[in-house]
């Protein structure tokens, strides 16, 4: 068999990270945008978010345009692959991620090698082992982008059922891109500048209401120790609160996120105050309340489920194939109607998420990649 050696993926280019950094940027804008319109009751500023995000989503499909038009001129190949090895990283979903080393072999052109991440459907898993001959596509001109056909045509059906392949020689193309990390964080970056500058902007009115403004609920500052946990609880305006947790506890301990949130919030009973936004780290709860007389999308944030929350973070933690995971964050609102839980993890591994319903059980993954 002859076989080719395929140019790699490139990593990203100074262009895409420039491109990443300003996609970060508008979302971190539009965001901060929205939640400071909310916080100080600027309807200007509540349209502005969600209106510069779609601008700049219809300026990018119209930029990517051209490119796309020259992509789809080229008609995708099909052909014949041997698995050569496969890798499943989980099993506890309906769609499987595996790993597949491929042998492909085109009708017009020398074999090559290639690496692609896949999702699987469990009850197809059978069909996908080392040995078995698949039919692919992918574009002529990019073949890291190849992909396992599903449901192949009755005349390719039958030709893979009959081919017999032997493994290429030569290397194994990696479709991944090497430094996609570089991406995330460039973006990442993009997103933390786009809303300081948003908040450095509206400063003086998010820090300095509450002494301009009489009808402004006053600012205070407590500090509480008690047999139950250890913390410093701090309301930094009369739409923050925080509670910074003493050393040797954990807001995953029992009982303690509850109390938390409840000595800002006005204790138990009764009606107490709508949250915006509540995140939560591994010693530090924040909540961002919705100020008094402005219709926004709040929540009460005693309403969260608990008890679920440590079962959640410990589950994200570990399932979501993050390798030695360092840091997660918990947040918690309801911007698209219905309350949403979102727990993220990072570490050397990358970074995944998950994402709950208002009960806490567990409605979307996205694993690390």
């Amino acid at each position: 068999m002859t076989t080719a050696t395929v140019a790699p993926p490139t990593g990203a280019a100074p262009l895409d990270l420039a491109r990443g950094f300003l996609t970060g940027g508008v979302i971190g804008a539009s965001l901060a945008a929205f939640v400071v319109g909310c916080t100080l009751g600027r309807v200007p500023l509540i349209v502005a978010g969600p209106a510069l995000l779609a601008a700049y989503a219809l300026l990018f499909r119209l930029a990517g345009a051209p490119r796309r038009a020259r992509e789809g001129a080229l008609a995708p190949l099909t052909a014949l692959a041997l698995i050569d090895g496969r890798e499943m990283r989980t099993v506890a979903e309906t769609d499987v991620p595996v790993r597949f080393d491929l042998t492909v072999a085109p009708d017009l052109a020398p074999a090559f090698r290639i690496r692609i991440t896949q999702d699987v459907h469990v009850s197809e898993l059978s069909n996908h082992r080392p040995g078995t001959v698949l039919v692919v596509r992918y574009p002529p001109d990019r073949p890291w982008l190849l992909r396992i056909v599903r449901r192949p045509t009755p005349e390719w059906e039958d030709r893979a059922a009959g081919a017999v392949l032997e493994p290429a020689s030569g290397p194994v193309v990696v479709a991944d891109r090497p430094d996609g990390c570089a991406w995330s964080l460039t973006t990442l970056l993009g997103v933390l500048l786009g809303a300081a500058a948003v908040v450095l902007l509206m400063r003086a009115e998010l820090f300095g209401r509450d002494t301009d403004t009489p009808a402004a609920r006053p600012v205070t500052s407590s500090s509480t120790s008690t047999s139950t946990f250890s913390v410093t609880a701090t309301v930094t305006s009369s739409t923050t609160g925080t509670v910074a947790f003493g050393p040797g506890r954990s807001v995953l301990d029992r009982g303690v996120l509850r109390e938390a949130v409840e000595s800002l919030t006005g204790g138990g009973g009764g009606d107490g105050r709508q949250a915006l936004t509540v995140v939560v780290r591994e010693q530090l709860l924040t909540v961002v309340f919705a100020p008094d007389g402005v219709s926004a999308p709040a929540f009460d944030p005693r309403s969260l489920p608990f008890d679920r929350v440590p079962a959640l973070v410990e589950e994200a933690r570990t399932t979501l194939g993050v390798d030695a995971p360092r840091t997660w964050q918990l947040s918690a609102e309801r911007l698209a109607g219905a309350l949403t839980i979102r727990i993220g993890v990072a570490g050397a591994g990358g970074s995944a998420s998950l994402e709950a319903d208002g009960l806490g059980t567990v409605v979307r993954r996205s694993p690390a990649r």
